[in-house]
């Protein structure tokens, strides 16, 4: 694998939340934050994609070489404003570390410290690919949340994301 799929990788991960997010501009103040059934431990959309949104901000900062001690979650984000606003920053973050990632730091061997104090020390390109499918995780159980409540995201697979660069 190469830095290119990578960062198309990513940028499908950043379409699809972009998709689940739009699909939650039709939601009420309290529909934002409602606890839902079925869900995991996240339990609500704000949740489920306030969880998504720390984890992702971890990563990136476990592949640049730091290890955070915190993680934002749902709470801190208690509007789909304030959780886009900061998406969109994060997502800024992510693009100019992936723009400067070449062929060769894919397999670079990273080492980091969970919250919990452990140490691993994993591939870069493991990081990267662990990062999209825990999205794909949470964003499908914040689209549960979406649908249950009437506004479905639509399509959120891969092959939607590529199928829509085929055509633009």
């Amino acid at each position: 694998m190469d830095a290119e799929y990578f960062r198309m990788l990513c940028a499908y991960n950043r379409w699809a939340n972009e998709r689940v997010l739009g699909a939650a501009e039709a939601l009420t103040a309290a529909q934002y934050g409602a606890p839902l059934p079925g869900l995991s431990a996240q339990g609500s959309f704000a949740a489920a994609m306030g969880h998504q949104l720390g984890t992702e901000a971890v990563w990136l900062a476990r592949c640049q070489g730091e290890s955070p001690a915190t993680m934002a979650s749902g709470k801190d984000f208690p509007t789909l404003e304030s959780l886009r606003d900061r998406w969109r920053e994060l997502g800024a973050e992510q693009g100019r570390f992936l723009a400067g990632l070449g062929d060769e730091d894919i397999g670079r061997l990273v080492t980091y410290r969970t919250m919990g104090g452990e140490t691993y020390t994993q591939p870069l390109g493991h990081m990267l690919a662990h990062v999209v499918n825990h999205g794909t995780q949470f964003r499908a159980e914040a689209a549960v949340a979406l649908t249950a409540m009437g506004h479905s995201p639509g399509d959120l697979d891969l092959i939607f994301y590529l199928r829509a660069l085929q055509s633009a």
